[in-house]
């Protein structure tokens, strides 16, 4: 195991240092079944007291929920309200028609609608995230095409994993380890779904410099393990 591209696999989190050790795997399709992805690619590496985080981008494509683009028609409402989404250089988020669609679909026009405007009443006050408090978690998930990102889903829109503290449980229960479904990006780092044993606290603070990698590194999981 070698750390990603300008990412180091050791972090400080208070007095203990712990390693984030990245998992090579193959492109991950909706074909696959994310118990089998552990038990071939995470089991053989794990010793005890061993944490498991996953990508939820990889979560939301074995589920299913990961779209090409050309099969998304947006609405006039995901055509609009994308006019006033900020574009941010770390990710689509809901700066697309496609993945604004997307939101519309899983949380419902009328609280989508709700959603942007409160945002837009606050935004003069300086209070962010309004949007996505209202809009929900799932929708705060949405992802869509980036140049960076591996192919093919450079062409594709997703939703946030489905369930995603039942699925972190069962996958805990197939590879005996703690499991964290993380969304970790050079702007924050959210928790989507953990089996506990795990704080919210620790799962930040020990991914706070996003060391998977989800391009030509192909490591959408770490066995995070601490340093002796």
């Amino acid at each position: 195991m070698t750390p990603n591209p300008n990412k180091r696999l050791e972090i400080a989190v208070g007095a203990e240092r712990w390693q984030r050790l990245p998992i090579r795997t193959h492109v991950i399709t909706a074909r696959d079944q994310l118990p089998n992805i552990m038990e071939r690619y995470v089991r053989p590496h794990l010793q005890p007291d061993d944490h498991v985080f996953i990508a939820e981008r990889v979560v939301a494509i074995a589920q299913g929920r990961a779209f090409p683009i050309k099969d998304i028609n947006p609405s006039w409402l995901a055509r609009l309200l994308v006019r006033f989404v900020h574009k941010s250089p770390y990710g689509i988020g809901l700066g697309s028609p496609w993945t604004m669609e997307l939101a519309v679909r899983e949380a419902g026009a009328a609280r989508i609608i709700l959603a942007a405007l409160a945002a837009l009443s606050t935004k003069p006050f300086g209070i962010r995230g309004v949007f996505y408090k209202i809009a929900g978690p799932t929708v705060a998930a949405i992802d869509g095409p980036c140049d960076y990102t591996l192919p093919p889903y450079n062409k594709y829109a997703k939703l946030g994993p489905k369930e995603p503290d039942r699925v972190a449980i069962a996958l805990s229960a197939a590879v005996g380890a703690p499991v964290v479904i993380i969304d970790a990006n050079d702007l924050g780092v959210a928790v989507l779904g953990k089996s506990g044993g795990i704080t919210d606290q620790f799962a930040k603070a020990v991914f706070r410099d996003n060391p998977l990698g989800q391009s030509d590194e192909q490591t959408p999981i770490a066995i995070v393990r601490k340093s002796k």
